[in-house]
């Protein structure tokens, strides 16, 4: 079968226990020390416009800029890099019930990122071409 008529596997996603932020901080930004290392979902990308990083929502001081309230789903992975269509395959049922997302990546997975106040409906959308499990 031709690579673009490939469809891509029916994934599994799990839903992470934290409620999470997402954070804007100045390009040059340090390293806040309010980050916790410990455990749980932690993602920072620096650019020349901005550093961005995610984190539980209960970490980040009410002074920094962010939006709060958001829910992790996890594609369990890993994931081969030549897979394709992941990211297109959760974005589609979400958008089509008007639920917006913030996505990231890691070596081994993708995770998505959708409002608490969203969660229900998205997990609803996303239970038709993907399978849920509990952490």
């Amino acid at each position: 079968m031709p690579m673009a008529a490939r469809k891509p596997p029916r994934l599994t996603l799990t839903l992470l226990p934290d409620r999470l932020a997402v954070c804007r901080l100045a390009p040059d930004a340090a390293l806040p020390p309010w980050l916790d290392w410990s455990g749980g979902l932690i993602s920072l990308t620096r650019t020349a416009d901005e550093l961005s990083i995610v984190c539980a929502e209960e970490r980040v001081p009410d002074t920094v800029q962010a939006e709060r309230g958001w829910r992790a789903l996890k594609v369990l992975g890993p994931l081969d890099f030549a897979l394709t269509g992941i990211l297109a395959g959760l974005a589609a049922p979400l958008a089509e019930a008007g639920i917006s997302l913030f996505a990231l990546s890691t070596y081994d997975t993708d995770y998505i990122l959708v409002r608490a106040a969203d969660l229900e409906r998205a997990l609803a959308a996303l239970r038709q071409s993907c399978d849920l499990v509990q952490p």
